[in-house]
């Protein structure tokens, strides 16, 4: 019995690895059952034994691609002891990762969140619940920043915290759309120039 679940386990994570980048590039309707099968090798049949649904496998799916996002925010705070290292550590994640991204069919969360409507609740639930989480966590450590004397008392945190994240996800838009990696770069760097000029106390 434990070696069929360890099995069947390995079965969904193989499975979910493979379909991931095919559900962020084409989307949940764009994503035929056959771009599925033919991606993996198995029936129909093995697929739905494993998820039940296609949308309990694009939810999987979804969640995987997030990891990668939310593990750059947490390698982002734990590899500085200072707010505005933090804020520079999680601006050079996307900077460096970009190419990842945009060969992985760009930000999964921006993705959602455009395909998501009435039909799909929860793709657009997960979605809004990551960014405003993603969201308190950058305005908390603005505010940590400002507690301790680092950053500007005058900015506020969760303004600022929308900022940086419209800058970041209107860079990989852009330069999707226009299959131009300059674009984000362009963006990024104005998004740490924002930091310099705003946040970072002038002596």
């Amino acid at each position: 019995m434990h070696v069929s679940f360890e099995k069947s386990e390995r079965t969904k994570r193989k499975i979910i690895e493979t379909v991931a980048p095919i559900f962020n590039k084409k989307g949940y309707q764009g994503t035929a059952l056959s771009d599925i099968t033919s991606a993996v090798g198995l029936t129909k049949g093995a697929i739905y034994g494993n998820f039940g649904s296609k949308e309990a496998l694009a939810e999987a799916c979804f969640d995987y691609n997030v990891k990668f996002l939310q593990k750059g925010l947490y390698m982002a705070w734990i590899t500085s002891t200072h707010s505005l290292g933090k804020l520079q550590n999680l601006i050079n994640f996307y900077k460096n990762n970009y190419e990842a991204v945009a060969q992985n069919g760009g930000c999964p969360l921006m993705n959602a969140a455009t395909e998501a409507d009435d039909r799909f609740p929860n793709f657009r639930q997960k979605a809004e619940s990551i960014i405003l989480n993603w969201q308190k966590e950058i305005a908390a450590v603005i505010k940590e920043g400002q507690d301790n004397g680092e950053i500007n008392a005058q900015i506020e945190p969760k303004a600022f915290a929308n900022t940086f994240i419209a800058l970041i996800e209107g860079g990989i838009l852009i330069a999707k759309t226009t299959q131009d990696a300059n674009q984000f770069y362009i963006i990024i760097d104005n998004l740490k120039g924002l930091v310099d000029s705003q946040l970072k106390i002038k002596p």
